[in-house]
């Protein structure tokens, strides 16, 4: 199957997904979502499907998110956000996510360029993760009025020390060795060496596909400077809020320790504070699905109080880069706020995933 977004196809004994939006660095759109999905599903029992490899067009990114301009668009007479598109896309989009965790047959994402949001989603979760020397690595939502989401919160919630805490507030980019150090990938491969690997695990005589991969695992990784900057992340992100990091981050002259408290007080205070929330409880919860549920929640309240459509606004559609924040400062969102956010819906929209 070939769309004009997703080239969908059989290769030998692959069954290859191309994310086929270059200009718009592969941005993830709902049609995107279900036509994944409906592969997946298809290949799921096929005997002639081995291996399914997921890439991007291009050569700039595999995917840069999720294309939250459509949930801008998603509105009520241009004042009030509908919540029929945002529900459905997370809940596809979610659902998808969890399939690629369990999925019953190798699952290769290649992780080349930039890999963003709904990127990860699509990625991250895969049995194989390969990264390049071009890789960037990033869940910048808190930007955005928006939670770490797409299972973003699980990856982060067990990530080593309090890298998660550190890359899931402020958005840091990983580049391939530090997705590696933070769990978000396996192997590093030069970006030159991708397409030979991926025709052998396409050939029905390249041998066995697990064969294939433990080839590659040993490739060496190069240094990471996430893991150099160990000590002064867990320094500042083991505190228990927000405030008390950006007041640790402020106390210190290291330069990355300038950069978080920069960051910090530039992203929205509730998506911080509710991200720090969920990235906390995931390291609780007994599965990915567990940690999808708490994400839709948050991130459909925070859609339907307009601080995700603020944010879209303010960074990509009028670009003004001053968003208003509500409630404007981290004092006044509330630990009854965060309650209120994390909680089941009383209403049946709670998603209801099954490990499969």
């Amino acid at each position: 199957m070939t769309t004009e977004d997703c080239l969908i196809r059989r290769d030998g004994r692959a069954g290859r997904i191309t994310l086929n939006r270059p200009d718009a660095l592969n941005a993830l759109t709902y049609g995107m979502v279900k036509a994944i999905s409906a592969a997946l599903d298809a290949w799921r029992t096929d005997p002639a499907v081995a291996v399914v490899v997921l890439d991007g067009a291009g050569g700039r990114a595999l995917c840069a998110g999720g294309d939250i301009i459509t949930f801008y668009e998603a509105r009520t007479n241009g004042s009030k956000p509908d919540p029929d598109y945002a529900w459905g896309f997370w809940r596809d989009e979610y659902m998808l996510n969890a399939t690629i965790k369990r999925y019953p047959k190798p699952y290769v994402a290649i992780m080349d360029g930039i890999v963003m949001g709904g990127g990860v989603g699509l990625s991250a979760h895969g049995r194989t993760r390969i990264v390049t020397e071009k890789t960037m690595v990033a869940m910048p939502e808190t930007a955005i009025g928006l939670i770490p989401d797409v299972g973003g919160t699980w990856l982060l919630g067990h990530a080593q020390g309090r890298f998660g805490e550190y890359l899931g507030l402020t958005g840091a980019r990983m580049d391939g060795a530090d997705a590696i150090q933070a769990g978000f990938a396996d192997i590093f491969m030069p970006r030159g060496e991708i397409a030979a690997l991926v025709t052998r695990l396409a050939d029905g005589n390249g041998g066995l596909i697990d064969d294939i991969l433990d080839d590659v695992a040993d490739k060496p990784v190069p240094p990471s400077k996430l893991a150099d900057a160990r000590e002064l992340i867990s320094k500042i992100f083991a505190h228990e809020t927000v405030e008390a990091m950006h007041t640790a981050a402020l106390g210190t002259t290291d330069p990355l320790a300038q950069r978080v408290a920069a960051d910090l007080a530039s992203k929205s205070p509730k998506a911080l504070k509710l991200a720090l929330a969920a990235i906390r409880q995931a390291r609780d919860l007994p599965s990915l699905e567990a940690a999808l549920a708490v994400e839709y929640r948050l991130v459909n309240r925070l859609y339907m109080d307009g601080e995700f459509v603020e944010g879209v606004r303010a960074l990509l559609v009028d670009k003004d880069k001053a968003p208003k924040w509500s409630p404007p400062t981290l004092s006044m969102v509330s630990d009854a706020l965060v309650t209120d956010y994390l909680a089941p819906f009383a209403d049946g929209h709670e998603l209801k995933l099954t490990q499969q």
